[in-house]
């Protein structure tokens, strides 16, 4: 198995959907998968350590594992079925001294991983088949920090950009 970390979530601004983007851990391929609105907060919520009142679906999830007696030992992204690129992966639990694998959407397997701070993994077959390594002139900066305690001010970039572009000379005159 590959382990990757996850390396940031962007949102497209044409279809508002979000896909999570994963790096290979010692190399420069990366996994997209794309996600929900809800997961990818849950996702990032996490991730930026922003406490919540009341459990969200992960939390209570991975409160169940924890009350039952279990302990999740990692996720990994297990298939890409063609040609509608969906994948799949599981959650691997360990219960009275049993492995069991749990089917799960990689968007669920990663937001528990992240709450459990356990190794998200992909199967190599899946690495070759959807990982790309991009261009050496590309460069990175990830929309979303996934430091705990990141500055909230990465969050904004794409907005901050916008407005630079904004050409408020002529703002009076009208």
């Amino acid at each position: 198995m590959v382990e990757v970390k996850i390396d940031c979530i962007r949102m497209s601004l044409m279809t508002q959907n979000r896909v999570v983007i994963l790096k290979e851990e010692g190399s420069e391929r990366y996994l997209a998968i794309w996600i929900g609105p809800y997961e990818a907060e849950a996702i990032t919520t996490e991730l930026q350590d922003v406490q919540h009142k009341r459990p969200l679906t992960h939390d209570l999830l991975k409160s169940l594992i924890v009350e039952m007696g279990a302990e999740v030992q990692y996720v990994v992204v297990t298939e890409l079925r063609r040609p509608d690129d969906i994948f799949f992966a599981k959650i691997v639990i360990e219960l009275d001294g049993r492995e069991l694998e749990v089917d799960s959407r990689p968007s669920d397997a990663i937001a528990l991983a992240v709450r459990a701070r356990v190794p998200i993994y992909v199967e190599p077959e899946v690495m070759d088949a959807a990982a790309v390594t991009p261009e050496e002139d590309v460069e990175h900066e990830p929309d979303v920090p996934t430091e705990k305690g990141a500055a909230l001010d990465d969050k904004l970039g794409l907005f901050k950009d916008f407005v630079e572009t904004l050409d408020l000379d002529n703002l009076d005159e009208e």
